[in-house]
């Protein structure tokens, strides 16, 4: 029985990344900050370990007795402390392969981000030769892919380093996506750019979770890559917007915005957050404005010839289930 360490298990993809472990024969350490969603993977069969990553000697703990490490944590915002994204995702991630390493694992699964490409303007058809963005978008961004870099170079006979990138996770513990959706449309009006036509490719963790094994039993194979994940069936955002409101029982107004004006704007508020006490978020930020005006889509042919992995499930329907099942996560 093969052993696995999942970091970030109490995360919307480790929620549903353990169910997956556990079904397919994996045996399961699962380590997260929430122990009341550490309580739920207990009985789920998992061995879950309350832990921060950024304390060495839990690092060093946790990967003793393990044959892969799933590295699933990270600090994921479009706004925060410049040192604490340091910290989380990039000297953690750092910390954690040196564990691994030091333990005799044979793999290092890392969970990377297809924000890497993000840029304000069209991108279709993104393959994993395409050149990163010229400037990451933000700390997240820039942290993430100093994270990636590292565990790419890691790879080294015997010790097999993956970097999935999935786009826009949907499922009921998601903490982004809808619960963003939903904060801005309970005010009463939402905003549109460029007509709602950019296209929006979203990933069902179910679908993440697959490709997360799938990544795994195929590692000799693809070692020392990285692969775009999504749900391979793009939706335009004024679709997506119908979908999720419907689903979460919101019609609010739709306003058409013009998206240099907002990006403007957007650009000031973090300017002056940036020097509050605290580095309050902003109400927008340029980021998220980009993510709604422009297109991202995936080329999947790698993952589908070198993974043996397809995503199964169409995103109008993972937005149902995620929503259809949010109240089971939300009071943990």
């Amino acid at each position: 029985m093969r052993r696995v360490l999942l970091t970030g298990a109490t995360g919307g993809l480790g929620q549903a990344l353990v169910p997956a472990l556990l079904d397919a024969g994996y045996r399961v350490r699962a380590t997260g900050r929430s122990s009341a969603l550490g309580e739920r993977l207990r009985r789920q069969g998992a061995d879950f370990h309350a832990a921060d990553l950024c304390d060495p000697d839990a690092v060093s703990t946790l990967s003793k007795g393990v044959d892969l490490v799933i590295h699933a944590a990270a600090l994921s915002s479009p706004w925060g402390a410049p040192t604490a994204f340091e910290a989380i995702n990039v000297t953690a991630t750092a910390r954690l392969l040196e564990a691994a390493r030091a333990a005799g694992c044979d793999a290092f699964i890392h969970i990377s981000t297809p924000s890497l490409y993000a840029e304000p303007r069209d991108r279709l058809g993104l393959t994993e030769s395409c050149p990163f963005a010229a400037r990451p978008a933000n700390d997240y961004v820039r942290t993430k892919q100093r994270a990636e870099a590292l565990v790419l170079a890691a790879n080294a006979p015997g010790f097999a380093t993956v970097a999935l990138r999935p786009r826009a996770l949907v499922g009921p513990a998601d903490r982004t996506l809808l619960p963003r959706l939903q904060r801005v449309a309970r005010k009463g009006v939402f905003p549109v750019f460029r007509e709602g036509r950019a296209l929006i490719d979203l990933t069902d963790v179910r679908d993440a979770a697959d490709a997360i094994i799938a990544a795994d039993r195929n590692r000799a194979a693809i070692a020392g890559r990285a692969f775009n994940i999504s749900g391979g069936a793009p939706l335009p955002v004024h679709a997506l917007l119908d979908v999720a409101f419907d689903a979460l029982g919101l019609a609010p107004k739709r306003v058409h915005l013009p998206y240099g004006g907002a990006a403007i704007w957007a650009h000031v508020l973090e300017q002056v957050c940036a020097r509050l006490p605290g580095r309050p978020e902003p109400p927008v930020t340029a980021y998220t404005l980009a993510t709604l005006a422009f297109s991202q889509t995936f080329d999947l042919t790698a993952a589908r010839r070198d993974l043996g992995w397809t995503p199964r499930r169409a995103p109008a329907d993972a937005i149902r289930w995620a929503a259809a099942e949010r109240d089971s996560h939300a009071s943990l």
